[in-house]
């Protein structure tokens, strides 16, 4: 049984959810989402500015589970 190397759990989504920990939109970014990046890193902006610095860490959250959680492009599926 062969799994997925872009499905949920896999290691290149732990470290795009590592990447966007740090910087969000980073992982999605290295997964080759360029909008769902852009939209990750002005979102968590515009939670570190309303906030006044209290929120910031949600945006950081938000784009780490949203690297993670992703399942690759939906024509592109494992075989098993």
């Amino acid at each position: 049984m062969q799994e997925s190397a872009t499905g949920r759990g896999s290691g290149g989504n732990v470290i795009a959810a590592l990447a966007s920990l740090i910087v969000p939109g980073l992982g999605q970014l290295a997964q080759g989402r360029i909008f769902s990046a852009l939209l990750q890193l002005v979102a968590s902006g515009i939670l570190w500015v309303l906030s006044f610095g209290l929120l910031g860490w949600l945006g950081h959250l938000l784009a780490a589970l949203d690297a993670a959680l992703w399942r690759g492009p939906a024509g592109v599926r494992s075989a098993k």
